[in-house]
């Protein structure tokens, strides 16, 4: 049964047949905004992995985009970027990704990311002077390995500072972690360690001159990595403290974060050659607009709303959605990866509507007539993090929005299936059984 809207909405839609010319229609509607996010609809789909890397190799050759920044931890991404330059002891992509050890590693240790990497140390390789893109993190997770980095920038340039330094964050040594941190603090067990890393970033951002006039000191871009770490441990430092004292606080405190260095690495990179042009790899719920969801209601914002109100007009939203599959995902926070069949969508979802086109993967202009009639309608939108619980499908990953006005465009695939770790578990290698879940769940 067709429902109103269906033909004029069919119109809009371009299908992708992944051909050389698919995105054409794209990259002209993304015309000469710097700043480019796309999301994805999960943590663990093959297919928006790759999709994404296909756009942004075309960003990067036709449109002159020269870093990519992905919602990862700064350090991590770092060692990356370090490889994609040449400017490594790594011997291969596989090993630059190997600093991505915490929980969920498939996010960044996959097969797409990996062969996206070694894409990007050829292209780089190629490329002629100005014209090599880079690759860093936004999140602020690393605490721990931030203030490492810090302390061995600082051993290299200034070693009295190294050690005021070490002392200012072995403040944390005695928790063992950072939510053990975090649950002490706020429950009087220990003093906050708060003005010891501010301090620190203080002096590191007040000695950042004569550290870059000294003969031999590392380039401005050492001094940056290592300005931004601290930034990280000052974010993640209340960032823990908050999971315990403000928990609906760590959302925006992280989102803000990015935001912040999104800002900061914009700048940086437009003093090393003019405008800088960035491509951001997050999930929907970081880049589509939180004012057109239902997380405005709970006082949440995010790194696409920000973007949009720092810099009106300068930026470009693509969401992913699918409709089933499989996924790679965790049962519970630290748990093992899994590949899991994803539920068929809900009935009353923008990817059941999608669904009912009947054209396997497509491309939607957000703005075309028939796309804002039909899309600005509030409708459920599906989630899934890291962890996907289909046995709370609708409560777990489901959440209202007005989809024409969260993103710019939209590229949907019906059927998706898990991206490959790689480091596979045996819960990864068998998969889960056929979906067995009453359809009213």
């Amino acid at each position: 049964m067709l429902w109103p809207g269906q033909h004029e909405l069919l119109r809009e839609t371009q299908p992708l047949s992944d051909g050389a010319r698919d995105y054409d229609r794209l990259l002209e509607l993304i015309g000469d905004n710097p700043i480019v996010m796309i999301g994805e609809a999960s943590h663990g789909t093959h297919e928006f992995y790759r999709e994404r890397a296909r756009i942004t190799r075309r960003l990067i050759e036709e449109k002159g985009f020269r870093a990519v920044a992905v919602e990862a931890d700064w350090p991590d991404a770092y060692r990356v970027n370090r490889y994609v330059h040449g400017a490594t002891d790594d011997g291969d992509a596989e090993e630059a990704l190997r600093g991505f050890r915490r929980f969920p590693t498939w996010m960044w240790r996959n097969a797409e990311v990996l062969d996206f990497v070694g894409w990007m140390r050829e292209h780089n390789r190629l490329a002629e002077a100005g014209e090599e893109a880079s690759f860093f993190g936004l999140d602020l997770y690393s605490l721990a390995s931030s203030t490492a980095a810090v302390i061995d920038y600082l051993e290299s340039v200034d070693p009295e500072a190294a050690r005021r330094a070490r002392r200012r964050y072995g403040c944390f040594e005695e928790f063992g972690g950072d939510q053990a941190y975090g649950r002490a603090v706020t429950f009087g067990v220990s003093e906050s360690c708060r003005r010891g890393v501010v301090d620190q970033l203080v002096e590191l951002r007040r000695d950042a001159e004569s550290y870059l006039r000294r003969d031999g000191i590392a380039a401005e871009d050492e001094q940056f990595y290592a300005e931004q770490n601290a930034r990280v441990v000052v974010g993640a430092e209340e960032y823990y403290r908050a999971m315990f004292a403000a928990p609906r606080d760590t959302w925006n405190l992280r989102d803000r974060h990015m935001s912040d260095t999104l800002e900061r690495l914009d700048a940086h990179l437009a003093r090393h050659g003019g405008r800088s042009k960035i491509v951001i790899w997050e999930h929907n719920s970081h880049i589509g607009d939180a004012r057109m969801t239902e997380m405005s209601r709970r006082g949440e914002l995010n790194l696409g709303q920000l973007t949009r109100e720092r810099r009106p007009r300068e930026s470009f939203l693509v969401g992913f959605t699918t409709y089933e599959g499989t996924v790679t995902a965790a049962s519970a926070w630290d748990a093992p990866a899994e590949r899991k069949v994803v539920r068929p969508a809900l009935p009353e979802s923008f990817e059941a509507l999608f669904h009912s086109l009947d054209v396997p993967r497509f491309l939607l202009d957000l703005s075309a007539p028939a796309a804002i009639d039909e899309l600005l309608q509030p409708r459920l939108e599906r989630a899934i993090g890291v962890i996907y619980r289909p046995e709370t499908e609708r409560q777990s990953h489901y959440f209202v929005a007005r989809l024409a006005a969260q993103f710019d465009a939209l590229i949907h695939i019906d059927e998706t299936r898990a991206v490959e770790p790689l480091e596979r578990t045996a819960g990864w290698a068998l998969g889960e059984p056929p979906e067995t879940y009453p359809s009213a769940l």
